[in-house]
């Protein structure tokens, strides 16, 4: 072969590497990067924005320079902490709680039945329809003088309304997630002989669950804050106060931090409830089987 056409040889080049500094290694990129990545925790970034707007409230409040109009986030902790410290907070939260996880309980059965009925037939589709159309923009709370009258000074006319507020808004969702099940899906438990309540338990639930998680976490909110906005109109139940009469009762004594303080309360019931309870129930269930990111 001519010496014209053999490839070209490409020289070899050495590139002399710097010594190793550790100290550079560990300069500003790096503390970036980490702090970037701490900032990838969702824990991290919520506990920053409640410190935030508890320096927020602070500031607001000595600048107010009132504690009867609003006492500061350390007046209110500190108030918050004695309730709880003399059982005062506890003793009116688990009154309340143990008329909301009845009142609860009951709304869930009572939407369940209504979405049965409305996946079995015609009729009760119709039902379901014409009934939430009717009590569903009905609040709650506006229902407490006709179960006063009905159910008397006790806890059934509190779950009463608890009941409405919960039923109407779960029928709605775990209905219309029920009628957004692929049809594929209901012809394959067809085939396998499931139908009626044996058809939703195991393939329309399933399949319809994370509508049916949103539609419980919405009945436990609007039940929640009917709960306590009826406790401040009603007041006790036989004998017993609940969160509600209990920031009442500090607003008529004109002790606005424990007002606070029990608005802390309801927050908390309401995050704990969201935390531990239904992102746990999402984490387990759809998240784990890809239904939801």
């Amino acid at each position: 072969m001519s010496a014209q056409w053999e490839p070209p040889v490409r020289p070899d080049i050495e590139y002399v590497l710097a010594p190793w500094n550790g100290a550079a290694a560990r300069g500003v990129a790096p503390r970036r990067a980490t702090v970037a990545a701490l900032f990838e925790h969702g824990w991290l970034r919520k506990s920053v924005l409640l410190v935030l707007l508890a320096v927020l409230w602070e500031a607001l409040a000595r600048w107010q320079n009132n504690d009867l109009l609003l006492p500061g986030f350390v007046q209110t902790a500190q108030a918050f902490a004695a309730g709880v410290a003399s059982g005062e907070i506890g003793g009116y939260l688990k009154v309340s709680l143990g008329v909301l996880l009845t009142g609860y309980g009951a709304g869930i059965a009572c939407a369940f039945v209504l979405t049965a009925l409305a996946m079995a037939s015609r009729l009760g589709r119709d039902l379901l329809e014409t009934a939430t159309a009717m009590f569903n923009p009905l609040p709650a709370i506006a229902l407490l003088p006709l179960a006063l009258l009905w159910f008397g000074l006790g806890q059934g006319s509190l779950i009463f309304v608890l009941v409405h507020s919960v039923t109407w808004p779960l029928a709605l969702a775990t209905y219309a997630g029920f009628r957004g099940v692929p049809q594929t899906l209901t012809l394959a438990g067809r085939n396998y002989g499931l139908t009626g309540l044996r058809l939703i338990v195991y393939i329309l639930v399933p399949a319809a669950l994370p509508a049916i998680l949103s539609g419980l976490k919405i009945g436990w909110a609007f039940s929640w804050r009917t709960l306590i906005a009826a406790e401040l109109i009603f007041g006790t139940t036989s004998g017993k106060g609940g969160m509600g009469w209990y920031i009442f009762q500090s607003r008529n004594e004109l002790y606005t931090d424990k007002v606070f303080a029990g608005l802390a309360a309801v927050i908390l019931v309401g995050l704990v409830a969201e935390h531990l309870v239904f992102q746990v129930l999402e984490k387990i269930s759809i998240r784990r089987w890809g239904m939801q990111r």
